[in-house]
């Protein structure tokens, strides 16, 4: 417990700087699956292609080859991620306007994989809408894209918010990575700073940051069931 107690405050921002991390993946992830699952479902074959493609890819590959393409290879091509230095949004994440690009970078390569998951939790969603709705709204006259905006979209997000949550805690447990490949002050680079550069015990330290994540996911994971238990009560 000493270990724990004597760097608390080495945990909590570790702890502030991982929850950073996977609120801004979360939110480019749910943004790039609903743009993919949009194109997956398009009339246009060249953009159901690009889609396809995708997600097929990134599916396909482990994190581990994605974190390190988009980590330290990139850079090289003089893409640093500099599209997430949003005014205003550098203000409430500092390391967003940093000039090392590290932590924006994994930002990009977390949503980038994150966002193939979700478009298929999304595209199961689409598929759930009965066909009979998009039908009666292209008879009104809606658009391809209004279809998608006013009828298709907003119950395809009520029937996937389930999978969608799993594949967030999912990505959440995935960050751990990046603390690993170079990623200053999360709390997987807390564990290592603890125990390689200070010699703590390696059990408690474990332990503190199983539960920082833990603080994370398990609240996420009991308002998924408890959204699906309303759900069954409503059937």
């Amino acid at each position: 417990m000493r270990a724990i107690v004597d760097n608390l405050d080495l945990f909590a921002s570790g702890f502030l700087l991982t929850f950073q991390l996977c609120l801004l993946a979360a939110v480019g992830s749910l943004l790039l699956g609903t743009v993919a699952a949009v194109l997956r479902i398009s009339p246009l074959p060249p953009l159901r292609w690009v889609g396809t493609a995708y997600v097929t890819v990134f599916r396909n590959v482990p994190l581990t080859v994605v974190a390190f393409m988009v980590v330290f290879g990139l850079p090289h091509l003089g893409i640093r991620a500099d599209f997430l230095r949003i005014p205003g949004l550098d203000v409430i994440f500092p390391r967003l306007g940093i000039e090392l690009p590290y932590f924006r970078m994994a930002i990009f390569a977390l949503a980038l994989y994150t966002g193939a998951f979700v478009c298929e939790a999304l595209r199961s969603g689409i598929n759930a809408v009965p066909a009979g709705q998009a039908e009666a709204a292209r008879a009104l006259g809606l658009t391809f894209t209004q279809n998608l905006r006013y009828v298709v979209l907003p119950q395809a997000w009520k029937a996937a918010v389930v999978p969608l949550g799993s594949v967030i805690i999912a990505m959440i447990k995935n960050s751990a990575i990046f603390g690993f490949m170079g990623l200053t002050g999360d709390l997987s680079a807390t564990y290592q700073q603890l125990i390689s550069a200070r010699g703590e015990p390696a059990i408690p330290v474990f332990l503190a940051v199983t539960v920082g994540f833990l603080i994370m996911t398990v609240p996420l994971g009991l308002l998924l069931d408890q959204i699906e238990k309303r759900r069954a009560v409503g059937r």
